[in-house]
């Protein structure tokens, strides 16, 4: 009679010790991730305390309240958003996730400093995320898939879970190779933490220098906060209404969709059905009449000799969209 053998459970952990390597994980991400299958088979629920950092983010918008605007700091706040979402679209996506052109040590560490300023993780731990969804559209695996989850979880939920904090290197040994970018991927608080001292300095300084602007050093670090929200929410409806609402081109096999509003918000982005059916190429609007502001600025980069080797649409994928 055969003997029915069983997985040992491990053991629960001290809610102390729990609560302290959440609050570490607030500054070194990689902290106790290093069995990352056993963290990948919990359940999914929020963790709170390790998404508190994420929750005062939120809140810190209310600020507003308090510190009001002046033109200076939603001037800011606009070019914030658009140098950001270029980087996590063109370098966290398109280069890092996908490898869709190539480029330097010292540009990818670049762009991979102003990408973690968007608080949306370490390069590596995105592009090692994204590659999965890939692998996996809209199937049970995906952590970030409505057909599965639901809609919120989709768009916000995943990213509360314990099961998805580690990152993957296995996913991302081409980019583990880089010290400074694993260490970037490892310490991703610390550039957005920086940045809000600059802020917060320049503020104070024009404020004190420059008094008809009507800005100050709390103005200056809310109107942060706000760019930042918008830009993850923008950034995660991709991962949410790009599954949902548009109209697809191709047969991929999964929810995604192409939606001009979407690609607006994100340079891009929103031309989802047509970037998982040839996810290799550069371009995401493969015709003339789909705009791809990312795309813009990367051939632009091209022609400095920052970037090269950008990755076409091929004549036969192009030839099956338009016979739709």
């Amino acid at each position: 009679m055969p003997i029915e053998t069983r997985t040992a459970t491990p053991p629960a952990r001290h809610p102390v010790s729990a609560a302290c390597t959440a609050l570490v994980r607030w500054f070194d991400a990689d902290y106790g991730c290093e069995d990352v299958a056993r963290l990948r088979e919990k359940p999914d629920r929020i963790e709170w305390l390790r998404c508190l950092p994420f929750v005062i983010l939120h809140l810190g918008c209310l600020g507003v309240l308090v510190y009001g605007w002046s033109w200076t700091a939603v001037s800011l706040a606009v070019a914030f958003y658009f140098v950001r979402m270029f980087a996590i679209t063109g370098f966290y996506h398109r280069y890092f996730s996908h490898r869709t052109f190539q480029t330097s040590r010292p540009v990818q560490f670049l762009f991979g400093l102003i990408g973690a300023a968007a608080v949306q993780r370490g390069p590596l731990w995105w592009a090692a995320h994204h590659r999965h969804h890939h692998q996996h559209s809209d199937e049970e695996p995906d952590a970030h898939s409505p057909r599965q989850h639901g809609f919120w979880w989709s768009h916000i939920g995943w990213i509360t879970s314990a099961r998805n904090f580690p990152t993957d290197y296995h996913r991302v040994k081409d980019l583990a190779k880089y010290p400074e970018l694993v260490f970037l991927n490892r310490f991703d608080a610390l550039v957005p933490l920086l940045i809000g001292v600059v802020f917060y300095g320049v503020g104070a300084w024009l404020g004190h220098a420059h008094p008809g602007l009507g800005t100050s050093g709390g103005q200056l670090v809310v109107w942060g906060f706000i760019s930042t929200v918008v830009l993850f929410h923008c950034t995660c409806s991709i991962n949410s209404l790009a599954h949902v609402f548009g109209r697809q081109r191709f047969p991929t096999g999964d929810d995604s969709r192409n939606s001009l509003l979407l690609a607006l918000l994100t340079l891009g982005e929103g031309w989802h059905n047509n970037h998982h059916h040839y996810m290799h190429s550069t371009r995401q609007g493969f015709y003339w009449w789909e705009i791809d502001l990312t795309y813009y600025g990367l051939k632009a980069l091209s022609w400095t000799g920052l970037i090269w080797n950008l990755r076409p649409v091929p004549v036969e994928v192009l030839a099956e969209g338009k016979s739709k």
